[in-house]
């Protein structure tokens, strides 16, 4: 089911991610490396679209976890404790993510609407 997401090929952010690791430690550890010089300034070339994708990654990945443990459920194999873990801590990424894709298309719309 989640794999669908990979085909839309209007999000420029998905592309790719066939090879999306489960483990999120060295993303979040080299978000947590950076520093505020390398976040502000010429050699920040293309971070914003960095961060999208890793969101994108990020939410792609939560998703993929619970539904992988939707079906150990159904299997048998994975507590019904860890399944509703896994399934809330993806829509609780699903909801951030559909929040922030709101606040930026309302900020470009913001945008589109001022006086040159």
């Amino acid at each position: 089911m989640i794999d669908a997401i990979k085909n839309v090929s209007s999000l420029s952010a998905t592309r790719g991610l066939g090879g999306i690791a489960t483990d999120l430690s060295s993303t979040v550890s080299n978000a947590i490396a950076s520093t505020p010089e390398t976040a502000i300034g010429s050699s920040a070339v293309g971070s914003f679209a960095s961060v999208m994708s890793d969101v994108a990654k990020n939410t792609v990945s939560t998703l993929k976890e619970a539904e992988n443990a939707s079906f150990a459920g159904i299997k048998g194999t994975m507590s019904t404790r860890e399944v509703v873990d896994k399934v809330m801590q993806a829509d609780q990424t699903l909801q951030t993510a559909i929040a922030l894709r709101d606040k930026m298309v309302s900020a470009f719309l913001d945008i589109t609407k001022m006086q040159i």
